[in-house]
């Protein structure tokens, strides 16, 4: 059980994953095993796979949108068609594992059997037949849970992006990004090559096995509460990087975004399945919490300036760590 706060924490911040276990941030693989609790000073998170909060049916309704207007957001190469079924599969059963009292999920041979209380959906489909379900098996699985989902094939001694459901991208896109080696999708990252971290992160991958599954966490800074901040969208929050700083509202409108990424062997296609998972905490939330608010003003005060133009924060992180440290 997590220890009682000496201050009223938001739900929000009683669920949120701080990123940070010291006063500097430098690039790492950082990779634990899933579904362990991680006390925090708001509360604690950790112990489940995917994450049912107060905003399901609003994210879900944006991702709808997102998809809408651009069904470039979605791409599934045709030979990753059973590794999207092994997701979908996994993900329910998942999901009706962790909220049983909110979803059900049965299968006998091919033949499910999938009960959403939280959408009022009680749906039979077939493993394998595309028409069974709305959007086949990746479109349906984006419309059930909060998180995006990517999926890695291993071949040629290697990782290939060749599937994914990405809605909530930190500047990245995934209809460009398909198809490429996973070494190739890290390459703008500073540091990781030299240091050998993405090689060591494939590796460690391409080992893992169906049931040992894994997460870590990246953390970037976002203006306003967005989470499309995807490459595709770039001219409506580009501009605000350039104006947040001289913003009085800046605690209000500069937000800690962190992702929870899980890390996933599928038993029947083998595939490597990401889970990812994006948070937003402003600074002002950040702030209710001494211990976060004091470190996240050091983390940005000391990172290296090239980790803070790769992430895109070099305007705004002495103003954000100036008001941390000192409000």
């Amino acid at each position: 059980m997590s220890a009682t706060p000496s201050f009223l924490a938001s739900p929000r911040l009683q669920r949120f994953p701080y990123p940070f276990p010291q006063d500097t941030y430098r690039y790492s693989t950082n990779v634990e095993p899933a579904f362990r609790h991680v006390e925090t000073q708001a509360g604690g998170w950790g112990e489940r796979m995917l994450e049912i909060d107060a905003d399901y049916h609003a994210e879900l309704a944006e991702r709808r949108a997102i998809l809408e207007r651009d069904p470039s957001r979605m791409a599934l190469l045709e030979h990753m068609r059973p590794a999207a079924w092994d997701a979908l599969e996994t993900v329910l059963a998942t999901l009706a594992e962790e909220y049983p009292d909110q979803m059900e999920f049965t299968r006998s041979g091919r033949a499910c059997h999938w009960v959403n209380r939280l959408l009022d959906e009680d749906r039979h489909f077939v493993i394998g037949e595309d028409s069974s379900l709305p959007g086949g098996p990746l479109g349906y699985l984006s419309t059930q849970m909060q998180e995006d989902v990517a999926l890695l094939d291993q071949r040629e001694d290697a990782l290939w992006l060749d599937a994914g459901a990405i809605t909530f991208a930190a500047d990245w896109s995934v209809g460009f990004d398909v198809g490429m080696r996973f070494l190739e999708v890290h390459g703008p990252v500073p540091r990781v090559h030299e240091e050998q971290i993405i090689t060591r992160a494939q590796q460690f991958l391409m080992r893992l096995q169906p049931g040992q599954d894994y997460r870590r966490t990246n953390w970037t800074l976002t203006v306003d509460r967005r989470l499309d901040t995807s490459t595709e969208t770039y001219p409506e929050w580009g501009p605000g990087r350039a104006s947040v700083a001289d913003d009085p509202a800046l605690p209000e409108r500069l937000h800690l975004r962190v992702e929870v990424q899980h890390l996933v062997r599928l038993p029947r296609s083998g595939a490597i399945m990401f889970v990812i998972r994006t948070h937003l905490a402003s600074l002002a939330e950040i702030a209710a919490v001494p211990a976060w608010r004091e470190r996240l003003g050091r983390v940005l005060a000391e990172l290296p300036q090239d980790m803070a133009d790769y992430k895109g924060i070099s305007r705004y992180r002495d103003a954000a760590s100036a008001w941390l440290l000192n409000c």
